[in-house]
């Protein structure tokens, strides 16, 4: 009998665990942790949501099995709100599908369309799913740059000039998980004329769209003439709403993908709650005021975290979108690499991050810092790091949390 199966072979120890399990340790030892490692709202649903929830919970009707493919009403609003948002037209019916949250909508795809031994294109650093749903799959994953500029184009052209076979897939994220990068209109016209030329499809993770803070919002692939031949989009209420466990996505675009998930769906779920697929209904048709609320408040947040930092000695760039700071690692620390700095970080600063390379090998050298405390533990945190800088905290981390880590 095997040691190890071989769908789990193929997956290394989640680097994050180390952290996770040290975190939990300390605060089962009494310590206060302020946790920026998982990307994680801690603000309320707004009201209205959660009272369309109740009301849809208290009909016994609603309690029955629902749809894979998500209620008629629910993907018409998703439809709507591509239309308001992005001026893009889509047909509820062939181009919608609901998913219970993104990251499920991607491995499910990924596990439809992939043939062991296919080539797919991932950025690297990035959110793991994008990589590891299509290695689950059995696909072989060839890393590109996560810049959304000539160096990832040129990128693109190598691989498929030098890749056996021929790739088949590119995923983008943008706003990036975790760098925070943000894609003009212009770079998805180039994606998009690429992968029509040479029959790629194009999976588009767009969880952050209306989390951004400069004048322009992000735009959708799904906007650039042709991208529907070639191209699928992933949502999500999470970030949006403030509704992380309600586990609410979608994907839009290529009829040819949408119905390739659908199937897949149809063998593994009945889709979310009913009532949960009402609420999102109301999330989207509703007052979107709660939206702009929720891109101010990490707004504030964003300045307090930079500004702290930067005071403190670190030099940690500004976000322009996304929920997250991608901060280099201070060159005092970077020998250690990421998950030693990060175990650092928690073991004498007390405050979680998580580490670069959880996100692939070129996000070593990196930390990713969620946006996730209010602004009075935030400057908390910022002065537990200011202390740990100026201290002399250069060697390993604590015995007992190394060890734990390890």
């Amino acid at each position: 009998m095997p040691s190890e199966f071989h769908r789990i072979r193929r997956l290394p120890p989640y680097v994050f665990a180390e952290v996770n399990t040290a975190k939990a340790r300390a605060r089962a030892g009494g310590e206060d942790i302020i946790d920026l490692g998982m990307g994680n709202p801690d603000s309320a649903t707004p009201p209205h949501i959660v009272a369309k929830l109740v009301e849809a919970v208290q009909d016994p009707r609603t309690h029955r099995y629902s749809t894979s493919k998500g209620i008629a009403g629910l993907r018409r609003a998703l439809a709507a709100y591509y239309r308001r948002r992005f001026d893009v037209a889509l047909d509820p019916e062939s181009e919608v599908i609901a998913t219970l949250g993104s990251k499920e909508g991607l491995a499910n795809l990924a596990a439809a369309i992939t043939s062991p031994g296919d080539t797919i294109l991932v950025p690297n650093p990035s959110y793991p799913i994008h990589q590891f749903g299509f290695i689950i799959a059995g696909a072989a994953v060839r890393s590109i740059p996560a810049t959304p500029d000539e160096e990832m184009l040129r990128a693109l052209d190598r691989a498929v000039r030098h890749s056996g076979p021929k790739p088949t897939a590119l995923i983008v994220n943008f706003p990036s998980n975790p760098t925070a990068y943000l894609a003009e209109l212009d770079f998805y016209r180039e994606i998009v004329a690429f992968a029509r030329q040479h029959e790629i499809f194009v999976m588009s993770d767009l969880a952050y769209a209306e989390i951004y803070f400069g004048d322009r919002a992000p735009p959708s692939i799904l906007q650039v003439p042709g991208a529907k031949e070639i191209a699928v989009e992933f949502t999500s209420l999470s970030k949006t709403y403030s509704m992380p466990g309600w586990r609410m996505g979608f994907a839009a675009g290529n009829a040819r993908l949408i119905t390739a998930l659908a199937r897949m769906k149809s063998y593994l779920d009945y889709g979310a709650f009913t009532p949960i697929q009402v609420a999102a209904t109301a999330a989207l048709n509703g007052p979107q005021d709660c939206v702009a609320e929720m891109r101010a408040l990490y707004r504030e947040r964003r300045d307090v975290l930079v500004r702290g930092l930067r005071s403190a000695g670190w030099d940690v760039p500004s976000p322009e979108g996304s929920m997250f700071a991608w901060a280099p690692i201070p060159p005092r620390f970077a020998a250690l690499g990421s998950l030693e700095f990060s175990k650092q970080l928690l073991a004498r600063a007390k405050v979680a991050v998580a580490p670069g390379i959880g996100f692939g090998e070129h996000g070593e050298g990196f930390v990713r810092i969620a946006l996730v405390e209010n602004t009075h533990r935030l400057r908390q945190a910022v002065r537990n790091i200011r202390h740990f800088l100026a201290a002399d905290n250069a060697g390993p981390a604590e015995p007992q949390l190394a060890e734990v880590a390890r």
